[in-house]
């Protein structure tokens, strides 16, 4: 019964945002409002966590993390968004480097 209700606030998470476009915030992924995300909870927005980072952010062993424990976490292990990182450039070494148009250039 726990997993089917688990499942259904995961599903509501996952639905409510997608219609409404608005960011979850920590309360909105702490479906029994302990003050903590468990593992669980947090998978259910971050499938990409493992057990070793999240256990690594759970510097109190206490099984959850608060909020300043997770925003230590991000930094570390949330990638960069694609447009924050330019893609490498395989230009051959005999093509000249682009110039910008004279009336850019100050």
């Amino acid at each position: 019964m726990r997993k089917l209700a688990l499942g259904l606030v995961a599903a509501s998470l996952f639905a409510a945002p997608a219609m409404a476009q608005t960011p979850l915030t920590f309360a909105d992924v702490d479906v029994n409002a302990d003050g903590r995300l468990s593992y669980e909870e947090l998978q259910v927005v971050w499938p990409d966590l493992t057990p070793e980072e999240f256990a690594a952010a759970d510097v109190e062993g206490a099984g959850g993390l608060t909020p300043e424990q997770l925003n230590a976490l991000q930094p570390a292990s949330v990638p960069a968004p694609a447009e924050a990182v330019p893609a490498p450039l395989d230009v051959p070494a005999d093509v000249p480097a682009p110039t910008a148009p004279e009336a850019l250039v100050q």
